[in-house]
């Protein structure tokens, strides 16, 4: 069974259901074995139309412990669940998840979790309690091993690895990937945008970027990607309406992508891009995985951090952003992309192969 946030049709969840439903399938095949996935989701219909599994609605707990019953273990992740920023009920739903499966006597399994952040005392030791119940942890970045590690779950049980969406493949033959430029032969920017802050400061401050590097003279077009249907949708509007009022952009330069509900589409978007400038954590780990040069907007840690597996780091914040200097850097990796796919190209390779690691470590246990 998987747990996570899965059936909100959020395409970075999405694709983090759809990279361990691949990952686990490739760890069965090379032993010999068939896994047979149930999905714990809010909409389990559409989960099963999307991805061929048995999906089981996550809010109904009398049909989640009789799936859990007939399961041979729990998977927790990916993504970030134990989080209390959005709210106080993440956290006691995905450890009342992990405790029910407890209860049905089934092993438990976090999968590529980024932990925090956990802004309430009262969590930490709960999480401690699941985390070192668990037979198998794994988290998607040092920051949230060192959480856990001041939580009081042993260093030694705990493995860092890549965001699962990393190994995710493109699908498709690739014909789709068009090597980063558009019918009319223009460099396409990827652009992906999301509210955060009330007085959306923050979508202003990327839209000067984006009006600065215009001013710079570099033709191009900007193709917005949202992330999450109707609110990314709605940022991305936002930005558009004000670059085509400015007069940075006219209209045929500015695009909105549709919001794909297969993960693997949307990857496929990000591969079409000269570079990628981002809010989500997703657009920049797509950008990643198809070693699209990409530029980081950071609202929230886990965006530095997967920044900072790749050697860079963010150009700027929702609460501060340079305009000029990150129209400066957009424009020198345009000038030349190339150099920054080789210079990370061996990163890129090596989070790939690492991101198979749980799903490899969950199977042997299983058969075991």
């Amino acid at each position: 069974m998987l747990s996570g946030y899965y059936g909100v049709k959020n395409s970075g969840d999405e694709a983090v259901l759809k990279s361990i439903l691949t990952a686990l399938e490739e760890a069965a095949d090379a032993v010999g074995a068939k896994v047979k996935p149930v999905v714990l989701s809010g909409d389990p219909e559409w989960t099963t139309r999307q991805y061929g599994v048995e999906a089981v609605p996550r809010m109904k707990l009398a049909e989640v412990r009789k799936a859990l019953k007939a399961s041979d273990g729990l998977i927790s992740g990916g993504g970030s669940l134990l989080q209390d920023a959005t709210g106080l009920g993440s956290i006691p739903y995905y450890l009342g998840i992990m405790e029910l499966a407890r209860w049905c006597g089934k092993p438990t399994f976090v999968y590529a979790q980024g932990i925090g952040p956990v802004n309430r005392a009262m969590f930490k030791p709960w999480i401690a309690r699941a985390f070192k119940r668990a037979r198998y942890v794994s988290v998607r970045d040092e920051e949230s091993a060192a959480l856990l590690r001041g939580y009081g779950v042993p260093a030694s049980r705990v493995e860092v690895v890549p965001d699962p969406v990393m190994g995710l493949p493109p699908g498709g033959n690739g014909a789709d990937d068009s090597g980063a430029l558009g019918v009319d032969t223009l460099p396409v920017v990827g652009v992906s945008v999301r509210f955060w802050r009330s007085d959306r400061a923050d979508l202003d401050r990327a839209a000067a970027a984006l009006e600065a590097l215009a001013a710079r003279g570099v033709r191009l077009r900007l193709r917005f990607l949202p992330f999450h249907r109707g609110a990314d949708e709605d940022a991305s509007r936002y930005v558009m309406e004000r670059l085509a009022r400015t007069g940075a952009y006219s209209e045929r330069e500015l695009e909105l992508a549709p919001a794909h509900d297969d993960p693997q589409l949307m990857l496929r978007e990000a591969g079409r891009c000269a570079l990628l400038i981002g809010m989500r954590l997703h657009s920049l780990i797509y950008a990643a995985n198809r070693e699209v040069p990409l530029l980081g907007i950071s609202y929230d840690p886990k965006i530095d951090q997967f920044l900072q597996r790749l050697g860079e780091k963010a150009i700027g914040s929702t609460e501060a952003l340079d305009a000029q200097a990150a129209a400066a850097r957009a424009e020198q990796i345009l000038r030349d992309p190339g150099l920054w796919r080789s210079e990370k190209q061996g990163v890129i390779q090596k989070l790939k192969e690492e991101a198979a690691k749980p799903a490899q470590q969950i199977m042997a246990f299983i058969r075991k």
